[in-house]
């Protein structure tokens, strides 16, 4: 029995599947790396996992790969971020690698382009921590003649904190009880996690923007050793040298030291510690302003005594010394008081002499004593003098005056000398 071959099952025609284009490798490549780019899954991720085929390249670029526990990724850190990686990654440490993720198209694959390698095990850490204190101490970044002193009063200080963590209520309750009128500028910043290195540099360098700042305390509260991670980094530490004010560490451990704390203006094991040294207690300032009232009044009332004794003295010798001239002033003024007098008599003497020459001399000249002499003045009718007999005539009224009295009489007759007598 023979069997026909079964018919093939054909869809219809609006049902059938689109024809699909024909792409070239490169075409697919850009496609992969377009989907990839534009995943925000892939973009600014931290993957954690174990070190393998560390290599550093001549060209400056370092390349590695990371081990997860049934895959792995290739990863690549150019030589513009690799400047800032140390020879602490070793093969076998477990890092956290900072990054994204990218198609390498002549590769055929993906991989994984890091920013930053940070240490996560213990020894990793610690051997990063060595190196990067190493380099940073022949920088003269921990030198402590670079530490700039506190200020002892400040009006205003800058935390760079959590603002969700302990460590700010306990600043604050700190500067409330010590120091309320201080104004407290907060900048908030995440102080663990792999984001916190770079908040906490960009928070310590906001403060060059601001005015009237005196102090920055930088603070986390307790936890374990690990979240001390950023306090490591060296962004982390050069911000906290470059900081414009003064910079106190609080970090809430009093038995690990941190890099920041080494470039800290000052050090202190917790957030309550750096706020009491940089906090002043308001107890001890009005202690402190107390004394220095009674010593400004002691001071005060010393010098009133002490001035009152050299004006009392002073008083003393001007009074010697005007009692001397006076007694040369009343000298000079009786002897020249005496002076005066004499040259007053003098002038007058002289004014009386003068005077008696002149009136013996005016009475010399006196018409009385021509009248004296037996003369007489002639006047007319209209009082005006008669010089001579040409301006009378007979009958004319006359007046005689004569030294001791007038007389009025008449012209009877004129007799001119120009004239012989009849």
């Amino acid at each position: 029995m023979s069997h026909a071959s079964p018919m093939p099952f054909m869809l219809p025609p609006d049902e059938r599947a689109p024809e699909r284009r024909v792409q070239t490798v490169d075409e697919l490549s850009a496609v992969i790396k377009s989907t990839i780019n534009g995943s925000p899954a892939l973009r600014g991720v931290a993957v954690r996992g174990e070190l393998e085929n560390f290599k550093r390249h001549s060209s400056g670029h370092v390349y590695f790969t990371l081990l997860g526990r049934e895959s792995r990724i290739s990863g690549v850190l150019f030589r513009s971020h690799a400047s800032g990686v140390i020879s602490w990654p070793e093969d076998g440490d477990e890092v956290m690698v900072t990054g994204s993720v990218d198609v390498y198209p002549k590769g055929g694959s993906y991989q994984l382009y890091a920013t930053r390698i940070l240490p996560l095990g213990a020894g990793a850490k610690s051997r990063a921590k060595e190196e990067l204190r190493a380099v940073l101490e022949r920088e003269g970044l921990f030198d402590v003649r670079h530490k700039r002193p506190l200020p002892r009063y400040p009006s205003k200080v800058a935390v760079v904190t959590s603002p969700t963590g302990a460590a700010l209520q306990d600043i604050l309750k700190v500067s409330l009880g010590r120091s309320p009128f201080v104004n407290i500028v907060i900048i908030p910043a995440m102080v663990q996690g792999v984001e916190a290195p770079s908040q906490v540099a960009d928070a310590l360098a906001s403060v060059r923007g601001m005015s009237g700042i005196d102090c920055l305390i930088l603070a986390r509260g307790g936890g374990a050793r690990d979240d001390l991670s950023p306090f490591d980094d060296e962004r982390v530490v050069r911000a906290v040298r470059s900081c414009p004010v003064p910079v106190v560490t609080g970090v809430g451990h009093e038995t690990d030291r941190s890099l920041a704390d080494m470039a800290a203006d000052a050090a202190l094991p917790t957030p309550s510690a750096a706020a009491e040294r940089v906090f002043p207690d308001r107890g001890e300032i009005s202690s402190l302003l107390s004394h220095r009232l009674d010593l400004i009044s002691s001071g005060v009332l010393r010098t009133c005594e002490a001035f009152s004794s050299v004006l009392e003295r002073s008083g003393e010798r001007l009074g010697r010394m005007m009692g001397r001239l006076m007694q040369g002033a009343d000298a000079s003024l009786d002897l020249s008081e005496k002076r005066l007098s004499f040259g007053i008599t003098r002038v007058i003497e002289r004014n009386e002499a003068a005077i008696a020459s002149a009136a013996s001399t005016l009475d010399a000249l006196s018409p009385l004593a021509v009248l004296g002499r037996g003369y007489a003045i002639c006047r007319d009718s209209r009082g005006a003098v008669v010089n001579g007999v040409a301006t009378l005539g007979p009958g004319d009224a006359i007046s005689l005056r004569f030294k001791d009295g007038t007389a009025e009489a008449d012209i009877t007759k004129i007799t001119s000398q120009l004239q012989s007598p009849e």
